[in-house]
């Protein structure tokens, strides 16, 4: 997992184009999508966006295939190129290189995404243009809004190469899973698992709720001891 400094705006010198990756599995995607990302965090450390980046607009429970874009400042046109890309199911992380100022997704972006089938956006900076990504409905998540914008340089960033958003590591062709929880990628090697034991943990929560609400206290369900507690009266 890499570190993240959002006080640390670092360039690239031009353009790294990579190829996309191939897109996860129907299979996968749909059992991921029984899974909450909460549920797999009470078991699993790896691969937690940081909470700052928020759901802005339009986020359910998105699954997808991780598509990856480094967009610095003000030069996005790198972004305009990932969005000709773009296949049904993908899901689009923008590591904005430490920029907290300069939206670099908007209406018309956020539509273009939407009319190519991608399952979502995430954004390690701002997005604009509020109100028409909650009419789009396309689910999006970042740390922000703001009324600068990009502007199309052509001379630095880069596609399908590994980024760092939320202090997270995210390679192309990773999977997603994301609500208004918080985002979470995972090598889809991975995925499989992580959902199955979720899936069982949340089945299991039933019985949970149930005694709960038949009058026993939380401790006693889930037979929980404190070490060494040392009584204060």
């Amino acid at each position: 997992m890499a570190s993240h400094d959002t006080g640390t705006i670092s360039q690239m010198i031009g353009i790294a184009l990579g190829a996309l990756p191939p897109p996860c599995t129907p299979s996968l995607l749909a059992l991921l999508r029984q899974a909450e990302p909460a549920t797999i965090g009470h078991f699993h450390e790896r691969g937690f966006l940081h909470g700052g980046i928020r759901a802005m607009a339009g986020v359910t429970r998105s699954v997808g295939t991780a598509v990856t874009v480094r967009c610095e400042g003000m030069d996005g046109s790198i972004l305009h190129h990932a969005l000709g890309q773009l296949r049904a199911g993908d899901f689009l992380f923008v590591d904005r290189a430490g920029d907290q100022v300069v939206a670099c997704i908007g209406g018309a972006s956020v539509l273009a995404a939407q009319l190519r089938g991608a399952a979502g956006i995430v954004v390690d900076g701002c997005v604009t243009d509020i109100d028409e990504l909650r009419a789009l409905g396309l689910p999006v998540w970042a740390r922000g809004l703001a009324a600068r914008t990009t502007r199309a340089g052509g001379q630095a960033g880069s596609f399908c190469q590994p980024v760092d958003c939320g202090g997270v590591r995210v390679h192309p062709g990773d999977a997603v899973l994301a609500d208004e929880n918080g985002v979470l990628v995972m090598a889809p090697a991975e995925a499989r698992a992580l959902a199955e034991r979720a899936i069982a943990l949340q089945q299991a929560e039933h019985q949970t709720l149930a005694r709960l609400r038949a009058g026993e206290t939380y401790p006693h369900i889930l037979n929980t001891r404190l070490a060494a507690a040392e009584s204060l009266t």
